[in-house]
Formats: C-alpha cells, structure tokens, sequence
C-alpha cells in the first residue's frame, strides 16, 4: 500500500507527538502547550500573544489540509492527526495573563480544553460530523472557544 507524503504527515501528526503509543491526542496538546511556554520566555508578551493567533489560523488551515491527505490513508477522523488539539489549546492559551500567576493559566487551558475535547458537550460533538479536516478540526476549535471562554471569565472573577 502507498504511503502518503511527508509533509502531510508531520503536521497532521502534530510533528510527531501524534505517533504517541498513549492518549496521543494529550500528547499533541502537551506539544502545543510546551510551544507556547517557550514562546513567553523568547518574545515580550504581546508578541506571543501575536504568534499564538497566526498559529492558529495557518495551522487551522493547514490541519484541514493535511487530515483532508491522511484521511484517504488512515481513515475517517485518525487518533494519529492531533494537529486539532494543538490549535484548540492554542485558543485558550490567548487568555493567559502576562502576570504572576501565568502559568496556572496555561495549566488551565490544558486542562479544560482536553476536558472539552474529552466530553464533547454543548455542541462540540455536532462538529465531528462535518466531512473531511473541517470536522477534524472544527470539534477542537469549538473546545478551544469554549476553554477561552471559561478562562476570560476566571480572569474576569479573580480579578
């Protein structure tokens, strides 16, 4: 049988992490998690914040792209495609403060988006019914939206 090409296969995968033998879609939105840390401690705050949103939106695109490749390979929706979850925690990670507490913030967006990913509630699992990379992506992207949200709304009580 014919393998598909590289590059699909690098981002589809997460740049690997999706290879993962456990959870490795967790894999994939730890990967994205740890790119954004090292980020904040490369670029003043704002420019991370900059880079966080143009990641999201080429690897949106790109994620359609490559899962829209694999699918034909590894069929409807693979575990091994996590480039999903890597721009669904990328969306939560833009509410993180630039203060003291930054990093219990980006524990959180970690943690709910993979709980929102998880569960698929409020619409999320009406998603993956969209056909090709769009319904791999779209599921995750709502999760991510959903975790921005909740975490706006942290910041907004805590103060």
């Amino acid at each position: 049988m014919k393998r598909p090409s590289f590059l699909p296969v690098f981002i589809g995968t997460g740049f690997g992490s999706g290879f993962s033998p456990f959870a490795p879609g967790t894999a994939g939105a730890l990967l994205a998690s740890i790119i954004w840390i090292a980020l904040y401690f490369l670029f003043p705050f704002t420019t991370v914040l900059w880079i966080t949103a143009v990641l999201v939106i080429v690897f949106t695109f790109a994620g359609i792209w490559a899962a829209d490749k694999l699918e034909p390979y590894w069929g409807e929706d693979p575990s091994r495609v996590v480039v999903d979850e890597m721009v669904g925690v990328w969306i939560p990670l833009l509410a993180v403060p630039n203060d003291e507490n930054w990093f219990w913030y980006v524990i959180a967006a970690f943690v709910l988006f993979r709980a929102f990913d998880i569960a698929k509630p409020l619409g999320v699992r009406k998603m993956e019914s969209l056909k090709g990379g769009v319904g791999v992506m779209m599921d995750d992207i709502l999760a991510g939206v959903y975790s921005f949200i909740l975490l706006v709304g942290a910041r907004w009580v805590i103060g």
